[in-house]
């Protein structure tokens, strides 16, 4: 691609003063788009590239989840007692919820809604430790605001989840990793020795990296407050990991929270939301077939789509009834009644 051999020569040319040239290709948000982009030429065939005027959205996830939660997450766990740290972690998914409904309007269904309360529930059952210390302070409150900042990502992340989402994480990461990296020099941290490091970044790579990839795959088909909700179940992988692994025996608040884990999985499965509504005229890029019932567009002759591929096309408009999620094609308003 033209503008990646651009990018190699731009930074081929930058001086030799490491610190102005990071911060000089940081101030340029169209190269660092582009950047990640590069990084993915074959990825980017199927799927719908970030471009520049999906910034705002990525830049208030990056500010929300990647610098302010961390960092007001570790101030207040300094004097917030682990148990109540640990049950308090759990309100991410509940503020996920809320701001989704609230704040951007998402459809979520009493059915829904059960499952989140019975996921919720079930993940404070599993994060709590009675033989533990407990007790509130400024920092438990800080906690809330931290999880607060990750709703507000999950959901600014929404709002992009249709462009390639491998783009978005490498872009998350390097901006969020970047402003730790300057943070911890100003602080006078010192490095960690490389073996350490190397083990952290193939485990966060796995872990956190591969895992966000996929959380921001599935907004773009079930919504936020869904997904955050089914992410919600990673404490029951965790025990049971741990039950294989170390072959520990399933204490009584596992034996209660798996049914409720369980069963809030299932609710959201077989959740039926159908109505009446209203697709307006729109035209977008995103990855799809043609073997469904919004993409029937045509191609430009010689043009041969793969199964899967991304182009901007026009959905007309259209008024019909049929049970949906909130996917990128359903993320309309809903009356009293729906």
């Amino acid at each position: 691609m033209e503008w990646c051999s651009n990018l190699n020569l731009t930074a081929a040319a930058a001086p030799v003063k490491p610190n102005r040239a990071r911060l000089r290709f940081m101030s340029r948000p169209r190269l660092i788009v582009k950047g990640a982009q590069c990084l993915e030429k074959k990825h980017g065939e199927t799927e719908a590239q970030v471009k520049v005027e999906d910034i705002p959205w990525l830049a208030g996830a990056i500010l929300a989840g990647g610098i302010a939660a961390p960092i007001v997450l570790l101030f207040s766990l300094r004097n917030t007692p682990a148990a109540t740290a640990s049950l308090l972690l759990n309100f991410e998914g509940v503020a996920t919820t809320l701001i989704a409904v609230l704040v951007f309007k998402e459809a979520l269904s009493r059915r829904a809604w059960w499952a989140v309360a019975f996921i919720t529930i079930a993940s404070i059952l599993l994060s709590t430790n009675l033989n533990d210390k407990w007790g509130l302070s400024l920092g438990a409150v800080g906690i809330l605001a931290a999880c607060a900042f990750w709703g507000l990502d999950n959901n600014f992340t929404r709002n992009i989840s249709a462009k390639d989402p491998l783009t978005i994480v490498i872009i998350k990461g390097l901006a969020a990793g970047l402003f730790s990296l300057v943070l911890a020099l100003l602080l006078g941290r010192p490095f960690p020795v490389l073996t350490i490091a190397s083990g952290a970044m193939i485990v966060g790579s796995l872990c956190y990296g591969l895992s966000i990839v996929l959380f921001v795959r599935a907004m773009r088909g079930i919504g936020a407050a869904r997904t955050s909700a089914l992410f919600g179940t990673s404490p029951l992988a965790g025990i049971t990991l741990s039950f294989l692994l170390f072959q520990d025996s399933p204490g009584l608040m596992f034996m209660i929270a798996t049914p409720l884990i369980v069963g809030g999985t299932i609710l959201l499965s077989i959740e039926e939301h159908g109505h009446l509504h209203i697709h307006e005229t729109i035209i977008h890029e995103h990855r799809h077939r043609h073997d469904d019932e919004y993409h029937l567009h045509e191609h430009n002759p010689g043009e041969l789509p793969v199964t899967e591929h991304s182009h901007f096309h026009k959905h007309a408009w259209v008024e019909h009834n049929h049970s949906h999620m909130p996917d990128i094609h359903h993320r309309h308003a809903h009356s009293a009644e729906s």
